[in-house]
């Protein structure tokens, strides 16, 4: 099995394409566009202060522990504990449950320009009321579809993909390609200065959310392993599929810019819009609604995909005893139904600020910029994390490493992101001024407020946990920390069992030698450490979800005992 595994390897540019693929999507496109020629800018900035550090130090991490469970809950939890690697994977799944109503805002755009008459589907797609209605029918019908657990959900997601933005935005390119060449009007002045003006904070909020564009290239890393030579050809393969993102955002970007006066952009019609003017340009208005059709469907089939996806990551650390029973709940094909449950009423939560907010437009972005804060924190905790590991876990095998020796060259790839990603967090407080978002005191409640509660939230859940939450048949490794501690505890507790208890002794002793009786995966056995099953230190991984935290799935090793309380407090990093 071995040498099948080994015999099969991803080239260059197929992991390149891969990673393009993971992270393209024209729906914020519009938001760019405003800036002109200065969105080149932004893009490019990003890419090299937050999308190559992401792809770079996620393989790190992820060809550190490919053979553990984890994600980032791993990641981060071998730097800082247990608690801010909760923190980490919890504000993942919270942040791609704020993006549902994002996304299906603009699939619900989408099927509002399905009709022939522009005007009623302008009118209609900025209508709240009807926004609402469609994202919420929508959304709780692909959480029932999952509940179902359908093997074709991912053949769709791949059509999706395909239909829904690759062809999309080849086609919106070589429309403004051809627009250009026949000599059409271009609304965008390309004599225009390439670096912004800096001097308003509030003129570069928008491009703060270029950085979510970015988001979920650290799903990359999991192939890592499966490169030949990844030290070379990796870093080749985040370098070319960079510039590629890149080249596709700016282009069209700069295709919508052409089409359409900055000063009547709207981020969620304007695609569609743009569009609808080159295919009348063409004299083929025909096409209009079936690019629609395949931009709504584009949405629906990565929603489909995306509702139980992310879950899965909070579910698996539910079941170690960091989340209650109620969490752990699934239906008879094992789908985690109460999450799915809690995350649906959240979304239906969120899709209520329609009627609060101005606009269907001001609620897009206010939507978008409490996800970009949310993703950020746990970016922050990544870069940051990466670094530390270079000290607290020197001696690991790293197969692919930033830099061949020294901790200099991390700390520069490391110190970027986590820069860059800083400067965009606080960029993302700030409302923007090409966009009417209502009232101030709205904006900065619902993004500050709504911020600190999804933040203070895993901190009292991990303080009010019990022992009674650990699921029996959890079977995440204990975190290298408390791998260092055990020695000592076997020892202690063996000697101890030798004199009073011959049977919990032979167990004991089993399971600190590797050939335990107990259950093959099982973190550790109440016999054999009750310190650790009174604590709930058997909870210490992750599995990832099927979104952007995916790591390499391990099989945790048999019989392997945790560490007991004091042993835990003394040797887990602080947090």
């Amino acid at each position: 099995m071995a040498n099948i595994k080994n015999a099969v390897k991803l080239g260059v540019f197929t992991l390149a394409i891969m990673n393009v693929t993971a992270v393209v999507s024209l729906r914020g496109l519009p938001a760019e566009a405003v800036y002109g020629m200065s969105s080149a800018f932004y893009y490019l900035f990003a890419a090299i202060v937050f999308l190559i550090p992401t792809s770079l130090v996620a393989a790190e991490l992820a060809a550190m522990f490919q053979d553990k469970q984890g994600g980032v809950f791993r990641w981060v939890g071998e730097a800082y504990g247990k608690k801010l690697g909760f923190l980490a994977i919890w504000v993942q799944w919270i942040e791609s449950t704020i993006w549902y109503p994002t996304v299906l805002t603009f699939g619900a755009v989408s099927i509002a320009f399905i009709g022939m008459n522009d005007v009623h589907d302008m009118s209609l797609a900025n209508n709240k009321y009807y926004t609402l209605v469609v994202v919420l029918i929508i959304y709780w019908l692909a959480t029932f579809i999952s509940l179902k657990g359908m093997s074709w959900v991912g053949k769709v997601a791949k059509i999706g993909g395909m239909v829904g933005t690759i062809i999309p935005a080849a086609l919106l390119i070589i429309l403004g390609i051809i627009y250009l060449a026949s000599g059409g009007h271009s609304n965008m002045d390309f004599n225009s200065s390439f670096f912004p003006d800096f001097t308003n904070f509030d003129n570069v909020v928008l491009a703060a959310s270029i950085f979510l564009f970015y988001a979920g290239m650290e799903m990359g890393g999991i192939h890592v392993k499966d490169v030949e030579n990844p030290s070379k050809n990796y870093p080749k393969a985040v370098f070319i599929g960079a510039l590629i993102t890149v080249l596709i955002f700016v282009l069209g970007t700069f295709a919508l810019g052409v089409i359409i006066p900055a000063k009547d952009i709207n981020l969620t019609q304007s695609l569609l819009v743009g569009f609808d003017n080159y295919f009348r340009y063409i004299h083929a208005s025909w096409l209009s609604p079936i690019i629609a059709v395949a931009l709504a469907f584009g949405v629906l089939a990565g929603v489909l995909t995306w509702v139980a996806g992310p879950s899965k990551g909070i579910f698996a650390v539910g079941k170690a005893g960091y989340m209650p029973p109620f969490f752990q709940k699934t239906n008879k094909l094992g789908v985690q139904k109460n999450i799915l449950f809690v995350q649906g009423i959240a979304v239906t939560v969120l899709s209520l600020l329609f009627v609060v907010m101005p606009s269907v437009q001001s609620f897009y972005q206010i939507l978008s910029q409490l996800t970009v804060i949310l993703y950020l924190i746990m970016y922050l905790l990544m870069f940051s994390g990466a670094i530390a590991l270079r000290y607290k876990m020197k001696k690991l095998n790293r197969p692919f490493r930033i830099g061949k020796s020294g901790n200099g060259l991390m700390w520069f790839v490391g110190g970027l992101g986590f820069c860059g990603s800083l400067l965009a967090f606080i960029l993302s407080f700030i409302p923007p001024s090409q966009i009417s978002t209502g009232s101030n005191t709205v904006w900065f409640s619902v993004l500050i407020i709504g911020a600190i509660i999804v933040v203070i939230a895993p901190f009292i859940i991990y303080a009010s946990k019990k022992p009674s939450w650990v699921d029996p048949n959890s079977n995440f490794e204990p975190f290298h920390w408390e791998v260092q501690a055990q020695p000592a505890t076997v020892n202690v507790s063996a000697s101890n069992a030798n004199a009073a208890r011959p049977t919990a002794t032979s167990a004991h002793t089993g399971g600190a030698t590797g050939a335990s009786t107990a259950k093959p995966g099982a973190t550790v056995s109440n016999a054999a450490a009750p310190d650790a099953a009174s604590s709930g230190a058997t909870a210490s991984g992750a599995t990832p979800s099927s979104s952007s935290s995916a790591t390499s799935g391990g099989n945790s090793t048999s019989g392997k005992a945790s560490p007991g309380t004091g042993d835990k407090d003394k040797d887990a990093p602080k947090s």
